[in-house]
């Protein structure tokens, strides 16, 4: 269950007329959250991002499942998308079922959401990516600083 704070901010981010990514960003950041203060652990940094991710679905970010990846993937995030918009029924896991996730997600390691482990998820991430995407994303960046007068 996401804390109000956070459901509050990416409320007002989407109000704001800001991205759904910008706004998921806040659940992810929650997540990374928990991870570092020894809530739970994550196998990788992207596990850690996709639980954030799935739980702005949930929550009601309009944030599309994605077009690429495991078909296991996409057909959780459209469930986690159907229903954070209503359109699906939330169903809760059996309380063993939630229980055994918990403890395995606390017996997975803590250092995936280390500083220096998101710097390296974070430019693995860009790599991907080609030149003229992250040019285009740069320039976007530079006509919002400059609107806002930075």
């Amino acid at each position: 269950m996401p804390e109000k704070k956070t459901v509050e901010k990416a409320k007002r981010d989407l109000r704001q007329g800001k991205s759904p990514t910008t706004a998921a960003g806040e659940f992810v950041r929650e997540e990374i959250h928990h991870v570092r203060e020894g809530k739970h652990g994550a196998r990788s940094t992207k596990q850690a991002i996709a639980i954030g991710l799935s739980k702005a679905r949930r929550a009601g970010v309009p944030l599309k499942p994605p077009k690429r990846g495991s078909r296991r993937t996409k057909e959780s995030a459209e469930r986690a998308y159907e229903t954070g918009q209503g359109q699906r029924k939330p169903r809760s896991p059996s309380r063993s079922r939630a229980r055994a996730t918990r403890k395995a997600l606390k017996r997975e390691p803590h250092r995936t959401a280390s500083h220096k482990a998101m710097s390296r998820q974070g430019k693995r991430s860009a790599a991907q990516r080609s030149r003229a995407s992250r040019s285009a994303a740069a320039r976007k960046g530079w006509r919002t600083r400059r609107r806002r007068g930075h």
